[in-house]
């Protein structure tokens, strides 16, 4: 479904990735992992098209999408959820799903989305008029993953959805991230907590210094001793 050959970043003239290969099959919880600074963010942005300086091919269902700005991404239904969530923190949670519906097919299905998307988060259906700078982190996070979802995506990219978040949000967000791949969406997620994420990954790979170094399913690695080398330098 997704597909990135030779892709190389950079930050003015800082080269931040080097040569990444990596796929996402339909339906497919695909987890990149790796220290701080390794360069999975980057990855996303550059995916979703957010860095100004990229080398390398990006293809979506055998087209190749590089080339295409960010809007353009979007309306071919990849999504990003950013780190820090970035909603309208002055807006009320309903006005913030509805951002997310802003182009012509997400709007033409907007009040049925809206539905589902309460249906799946009623904290959010709770929350509809409250702003949303006033909610606890978890709730937050469950509004940007709501704002997405309007957006009926088929990728989602989520960078660090857990972070600053209580533990019982954590087990909560796992555990919809797994729902929202066996209802069809799938999903290409960056996190620090990396048994989380392998555990309910179906393949994964880890960057260190900007460079995979190692591909397999999400159980294979986690039993793998180069993922603490990866880490932890050791």
């Amino acid at each position: 479904m997704l597909r990135v050959h030779s892709l190389n970043a950079f930050y003015d003239r800082t080269q931040v990735l080097h040569d990444i290969n990596l796929r996402v099959d339909e339906r497919e919880i695909v987890g990149l992992v790796g220290a701080n600074g390794a360069g999975k963010s980057s990855t996303l942005l550059s995916i979703a098209g957010i860095k100004t300086r990229m080398e390398g091919e990006i293809w979506l269902d055998g087209e190749r999408i590089d080339r295409l700005p960010a809007y353009e991404r979007v309306q071919r239904a990849i999504v990003l959820i950013p780190e820090r969530r970035r909603l309208f923190p002055f807006m009320t949670v309903l006005e913030n799903l509805e951002l997310g519906a802003y182009l012509p097919t997400p709007r033409a299905h907007r009040q049925r989305t809206l539905e589902s998307v309460f249906e799946l988060l009623p904290i959010l259906a709770e929350r509809r008029q409250q702003v949303a700078g006033s909610l606890s982190g978890g709730e937050q996070q469950m509004c940007a993953i709501g704002r997405a979802l309007m957006t009926r995506p088929r990728i989602l990219l989520l960078d660090e959805p857990t972070e600053g978040l209580a533990p019982l949000y954590v087990e909560r967000l796992f555990q919809l991230i797994a729902q929202l791949r066996d209802d069809g969406i799938t999903i290409l997620l960056v996190e620090q907590n990396v048994e989380h994420v392998l555990k309910i990954a179906d393949r994964g790979y880890v960057l260190e210094n900007g460079r995979i170094v190692l591909e397999d399913t999400g159980a294979r690695l986690l039993q793998d001793p180069r993922l603490k080398t990866a880490y932890l330098g050791l």
